[in-house]
């Protein structure tokens, strides 16, 4: 066949190839992974669990940048461009990288299917290996056991919380996707769980098969005052006189405590000055993430889409002082739990500007609104088709001195920040 000579080509074919969006197994995955017959010989550290790995691979890949290795990360989703899922030397990858990815994997998959994910896996796999790398960072797509990512041996894997999300997929408790998340972890190499409260799962499944398990609290752990935090693990190692991270949040000193018990796991082969831990937390960036935009009203952008990213969301905002009213732009898949979304924080928004999303996942306005009326929210409650129209529509209501929170998944963010971005050029 004639490959496509173009990313936006290879993106339509892969969308339109494989019926199933998620396909969970790696044995496909990994026979095209050994057909590719590429070496790296970079340490890899890879990051799972339901909520913080984001953030996570930022840190991580700001302080590594910071003390002068060459890092490739691939993370997902994207928000407004595929490149953003693939980088190096905190660049996204060019068109012309990414295209020559995909082919070399097409050019040796064998008729296997390979779901639109597997591919840009291997695609970036790919990449890496054409580059002289110190470091690879590798975000879990969903799960753990199962997921694309698991086919390239880690060095060190972190978990970060472990909540109830995809349970079609991991599993209908706590439990069993604790379990999942913990099938990223390998024998005898560091295994790091940022989650306070660890599933028994994972703890077990870690001590079975002989991983070098760290857990928050335990083994590592954090504390801090108004100005500055302090990370310390066991056998006495403290870092002191820490400025806090530049991504805003307070569960990010969680996920920064296990950015920083990988690299002291890690310091024999990736050695890390204080120096470079203290510019990375300073300088790390990661769109979407309780993201606040410059500007009145206040605007705030999370890709928050399940319960325990919503507690989190509706913590922070607790904490950003006095706003008369808050507008909340929120737009969520039908797979999501809506309902416990909107309980955890409800009680933050004055109006819900409610917009539909796009794909057979997304769920319509009006269906959203009669899930948030079976929990009993009640008052300003209007209907888009569209989160930039939605977001439009709050930005004309609002007050001066009020708050604009778009939230519920990536394409909600993701549409609105892509307005946002054309009204500034």
């Amino acid at each position: 066949m004639r490959y496509p000579d173009s990313l936006n080509g290879w993106l339509e074919l892969l969308e339109g190839r494989h019926s199933a969006q998620i396909q969970l197994g790696l044995e496909r995955v990994a026979h095209v992974r050994d057909a590719l017959a590429v070496r790296c010989d970079a340490v890899v550290i890879t990051v799972g669990g339901t909520n913080g790995k984001g953030s996570t691979c930022a840190m991580l890949e700001a302080i590594l940048l910071a003390a002068g290795y060459r890092v490739g990360c691939y993370t997902s989703p994207h928000l407004l461009r595929f490149n953003e899922r693939v980088r190096i030397d905190g660049r996204e990858l060019e068109d012309a990288a990414l295209v020559e990815g995909f082919a070399a994997v097409e050019r040796v998959r064998d008729e296997i299917p390979l779901t639109y994910f597997e591919h840009g896996t291997l695609a970036a796999w790919y990449a890496f290996s054409r580059e002289p790398l110190d470091v690879i960072i590798l975000e879990v797509g969903l799960g753990g056991r199962l997921d694309a990512v698991n086919a390239i041996e880690p060095d060190c894997a972190v978990v970060t919380g472990v909540a109830m999300d995809h349970m079609d997929y991991l599993g209908e408790t706590r439990e069993q996707i604790g379990f999942e998340k913990a099938g990223i972890f390998r024998a005898g190499r560091p295994a790091i769980c940022s989650d306070p409260l660890a599933p028994v799962s994972l703890v077990a499944h870690a001590r079975e098969i002989g991983a070098d398990l760290c857990l928050v609290g335990q083994d590592f752990g954090f504390s801090g005052d108004r100005t500055q935090w302090v990370w310390w693990s066991r056998g006495g190692v403290r870092r002191g006189g820490l400025a806090y991270p530049a991504l805003r949040g307070a569960n990010q000193l969680l996920n920064a405590s296990a950015a920083l018990m990988a690299l002291e796991k890690l310091r024999d082969r990736i050695p890390v000055s204080m120096q470079a831990v203290r510019q990375g937390l300073m300088l790390v960036e990661l769109p979407g993430r309780f993201q606040v935009l410059a500007g009145k009203p206040s605007v705030v952008l999370d890709v928050a889409h399940n319960p325990q990213a919503a507690g989190v969301l509706s913590e922070n905002l607790s904490n950003m002082g006095f706003f008369p009213e808050t507008w909340a732009v929120l737009g969520m898949l039908s797979d999501k739990d809506v309902e416990g979304v909107v309980r955890l924080i409800q009680e933050r928004v004055d109006h819900w500007l409610l917009t539909g999303l796009p794909g057979p996942r997304g769920l319509t306005a009006e269906a959203l609104a009669d899930r948030l009326r079976s929990v009993g929210v009640r008052g300003d409650v209007q209907c888009f088709k569209r989160p930039a129209e939605a977001f439009s529509v709050a930005q004309e209501s609002a007050g001066e001195g009020d708050r604009i929170v778009v939230f519920g998944s990536f394409l909600t963010v993701a549409d609105v920040l892509d307005a946002v971005r054309a009204a500034r050029h």
